[in-house]
């Protein structure tokens, strides 16, 4: 298995998470991309995403939505690509649904998001970027355990890809 993300704050403003995966660019580019496969890895244990709406092109909108097993409760996250490049860069305005959550997480002015994918000898590096409006706002969201969230996700993807490749 390929070692967790790494984190880093390149700004007051930004979050960098860098993890690699055993599988192919494209794989990867796929896994972000077909709502088909979105769903199998994002999320968080005891969660299911009803919601996966993506149109995959710049201008086209997605929305994503998490269920709680338990008690029903939904969030979840919306926006508009900006940039889509096959398979090696996507970039999204990304906004906040509270749904029935409590959560601090930014609700006014998106996140931009970028993905990053290179390939060498078959292992992609995955370089996500997230700028948010404000200290504040980054601030906040690192607060909720979202890189804990997408490291769980990211080591459900790599299950994913080494099922594939069996």
């Amino acid at each position: 298995m390929p070692a967790p993300a790494q984190v880093t704050l390149p700004s007051d403003r930004e979050v960098r998470v860098t993890r690699q995966f055993n599988a192919p660019r494209q794989f990867v580019y796929d896994a972000h991309t077909k709502p088909e496969l979105v769903h199998k890895w994002q999320g968080y244990e005891g969660w299911d995403m009803p919601v996966r709406d993506m149109d995959v092109r710049v201008g086209g909108t997605y929305k994503w939505q998490w269920k709680n097993r338990e008690d029903g409760k939904t969030f979840g996250f919306f926006g508009t690509f900006t940039e889509v490049n096959a398979p090696s860069r996507i970039a999204h305005e990304q906004y906040y649904d509270p749904g029935d959550m409590d959560y601090a997480m930014p609700t006014g002015d998106p996140c931009i998001v970028s993905l990053d994918l290179s390939e060498q000898n078959g292992v992609t590096t995955l370089v996500c970027t997230m700028k948010f409006a404000s200290k504040e706002d980054r601030d906040g969201a690192i607060s909720t355990g979202m890189t804990d969230g997408m490291e769980f996700s990211y080591t459900r993807l790599d299950g994913m890809f080494k099922a594939q490749a069996a």
